[in-house]
């Protein structure tokens, strides 16, 4: 996007009227370490100097800070906010009104157990976690033969225990290991060499993610989502696993409440503001091979999603942001 300092001009030069911000400072982004975020802020951002003549500015910090700068005030919204692991702060902020959910960012965060769609085409009945152990050779362990491999999340993350419980809770214990590859790097790396030398594997992965957007993955099936027994599942201590789906996680905006009274306008956009995540997927995939940073995202979702973001503004506005590309 050009600059804001030049929209004016640019409006003058196509017979559009300037448009005022609400407020007289600026729109205050929390900026995540993590390119899902920061793509969608610079998004954000473009639409909101372009379309609604604001300054902005990110603020940049990680997820505990940056949700305490969104209590205070010192943040106007937070992009992506896992509403059912959220920080205590912002769960007692939310209820006394303080900040406000605006609904989802995404259609919502995937965990599961995945398969390369070359696997699921050459093996029509691998399906599901309970058509595993019929093609535990398929996925043997070179460091256990006889077992079938499952890559696990990196150590330390709760999902590793829930996987190790799930393996139980599925009957899977006496085909498969679980396989942690040290790191959330690691894990990319491998999928990506066995992915890229066509070779069977299953593995836990999450979404949205470059990794899934680069990938053609099928996910197997689970069985349904129960909320009690996957509270046992993420403890390393569970008793009794329980043979659960992982939930589909709600990514929502959050906004300091008083942002939202000062500038109701302002409100409504990010209110509208919503990619599905498959199309994340594709987006993060994209500037993962490309080296793109994230205001470079931003330029390529404006020319190839027209369809999707025009539909979060009105034609006034989005014709000023089409002037400023």
């Amino acid at each position: 996007m050009k600059k804001t300092t030049l929209l004016g001009l640019v409006l003058l030069l196509v017979g559009l009227p300037a448009f005022a911000c609400e407020l007289d400072r600026p729109v205050r982004f929390a900026g995540m370490s993590w390119m899902s975020n920061l793509m969608m802020v610079e998004i954000e951002r473009a639409i909101v100097e372009d379309g609604y003549g604001c300054d902005t500015q990110i603020e940049a910090g990680d997820t505990v800070p940056m949700v305490a700068a969104l209590v205070r005030g010192d943040v106007d919204i937070y992009n992506e906010t896992w509403i059912d692991s959220a920080p205590e702060d912002w769960v007692k902020a939310h209820e006394a009104g303080i900040v406000e959910s605006l609904g989802s960012t995404y259609s919502g965060g995937i965990e599961g157990w995945w398969i390369p769609a070359y696997v699921a085409e050459e093996n029509p009945g691998l399906r599901s976690v309970y058509d595993l152990p019929k093609y535990a050779e398929l996925f043997e362990d070179p460091e256990e033969p006889g077992m079938g491999r499952i890559y696990n999340c990196p150590e330390g993350w709760v999902c590793g225990a829930v996987n190790n419980n799930l393996l139980q809770a599925f009957g899977l214990d006496n085909d498969y290991v679980m396989f942690s590859p040290g790191s959330g790097a690691a894990l990319d790396a491998a999928i990506e060499s066995n992915y890229r030398r066509h070779r069977p594997f299953v593995t836990y992965y999450w979404s949205p993610t470059a990794v899934l957007g680069k990938f053609e993955m099928v996910q197997l099936e689970m069985p349904a989502y129960q909320a009690d027994g996957f509270r046992c599942n993420m403890s390393p201590e569970c008793e009794t696993p329980v043979a659960s789906a992982y939930p589909t996680a709600r990514i929502h905006k959050s906004i300091n409440t008083a942002f939202g009274e000062d500038a109701p306008e302002l409100k409504a956009f990010f209110e509208q503001v919503n990619i599905p995540t498959d199309e994340v997927n594709k987006l993060l995939g994209w500037a993962d091979e490309e080296g793109a940073e994230p205001d470079q995202v931003a330029d390529y979702f404006f020319e190839h999603y027209e369809d999707l973001w025009t539909t979060w503004v009105s034609d006034e506005v989005a014709a000023k942001v089409r002037a400023a590309l």
